[in-house]
């Protein structure tokens, strides 16, 4: 569940998100330039993650992957940040990071290859995922968003296609298709079944 942390009538530009500072460790995503409190994870969905992370690594370099530690600015009507469950960097979307003292890919930088979001229980966390981020990562050109859904033990593969994305469904013992890691061979049923 996600709150607001500012009240409403205090929105907040791209800039003025980047030099927030409550001096706590809270964790925040800009939607519409409101600060929106990201709280800790499930601990279902913080497993899926962390599974997820080391299949990915049998297929892609180490310093590519992150885990809940690079943000990326989308587009909205207002200032919009998020902070993905997963991401596969691209060679210049890591690169773009060199030096940085933040780890924010901004819209002048290029996108990554792969963003991938675990959907928390609930009919808002389910319209963020599903709708609003799908819209905001398809806007940014990310070449694949994966939607992994516990709740229905599916995950959706959003490949961009012409300026949007194109959605593949797999669930049970389909494995996931993905034409940015096309070795990945990882099922629906392990995956939910968290390697057991």
């Amino acid at each position: 569940m996600t709150q607001s942390a500012e009240p409403k009538s205090k929105l907040l530009t791209f800039e003025e998100y980047l030099a927030y500072d409550d001096g706590t460790d809270t964790q925040y995503e800009l939607v519409d330039g409101e600060l929106v409190e990201m709280p800790p994870e499930a601990p279902e969905n913080s497993e899926l993650a962390r599974f997820l992370l080391f299949e990915l690594a049998k297929h892609v370099s180490l310093t590519l992957l992150t885990h809940k530690d690079i943000e990326i600015e989308t587009i909205g009507r207002r200032a919009r940040c998020r902070l993905p469950d997963l991401m596969v960097h691209t060679e210049e979307s890591y690169t773009a990071l060199a030096g940085a003292t933040r780890g924010t890919i901004t819209r002048d930088m290029p996108p990554p290859a792969l963003v991938i979001e675990i959907v928390s229980p609930g009919s808002t966390n389910r319209a963020r995922d599903y709708r609003h981020k799908r819209t905001e990562y398809a806007a940014r050109g990310i070449s694949e968003y994966w939607i992994v859904d516990p709740e229905t033990r599916q995950v959706t593969v959003c490949k961009w296609v012409d300026g949007q994305y194109e959605d593949a469904i797999f669930s049970g013992g389909h494995r996931i298709e993905s034409e940015v890691i096309p070795s990945f061979d990882l099922t629906i049923d392990r995956l939910f079944a968290m390697g057991r």
